[in-house]
């Protein structure tokens, strides 16, 4: 089922406490989400050569080294998105573990917060009855000493997430593409 009945006051849920957010200096709104996993080895991936000489990529994507998951946070205030990347598998330590990285990074612009916002879909990992992402949830809340609201969007909608306008920039997705990760480091420098 796509919609649920429940859906437009899921919305109108949404919208509100993001608006109240927005209009709190005190609270910081970001969103999170993961994306498809990306393998690293000399797979073609459809890809072009972006040097003068063509490298000879593997004709069928069996075999690669490492798979490396994007992990995206965006701060809706600036438009900042920092991406971090794990390895083989979307956990909710996983993301834990970033936004605990994005935070002591970031922290530094924000010594006023009282609350921080998180706009989020109900993935595996990150379902709100997901035990070890709420006790993790918890346990960052305490450490950095600020409330944490987690703001779900409805089932089947999480492209409303304003995140999903990073991942799905039209450009990027064709540069993603076209462009063959044989390694950590190409990778992580794309």
């Amino acid at each position: 089922m796509k919609k649920i009945p429940q859906t437009d006051a899921i919305f109108e849920n949404v919208f509100r406490e993001n608006q109240a957010s927005d209009e709190n200096s005190k609270s910081l709104r970001v969103s999170i989400d993961t994306k498809a996993k990306v393998k690293i080895g000399n797979l073609s991936r459809g890809g072009k050569a972006r040097t003068l000489e063509a490298k000879a990529a593997d004709d069928h994507d069996t075999q690669w080294q490492e798979v490396l998951v994007p992990f995206g946070i965006l701060n809706t205030h600036s438009q900042q998105l920092s991406i971090y990347f794990g390895q083989s598998a979307e956990t909710s330590d996983f993301i834990v573990d970033c936004l605990t990285a994005w935070w002591r990074e970031n922290q530094h612009n924000y010594l006023e917060l009282d609350e921080w916002v998180i706009d989020l879909d109900g993935g595996a990992a990150t379902r709100s009855d997901r035990t070890q992402f709420i006790k993790r949830m918890v346990e960052l809340s305490q450490a950095i000493n600020l409330k944490i609201r987690l703001i779900y969007y409805p089932p089947y909608h999480s492209k409303y997430n304003p995140i999903e306008r990073c991942w799905a920039d039209e450009r990027k997705l064709l540069e993603w593409r076209d462009f063959r990760f044989c390694s950590n480091r190409t990778t992580l420098g794309f």
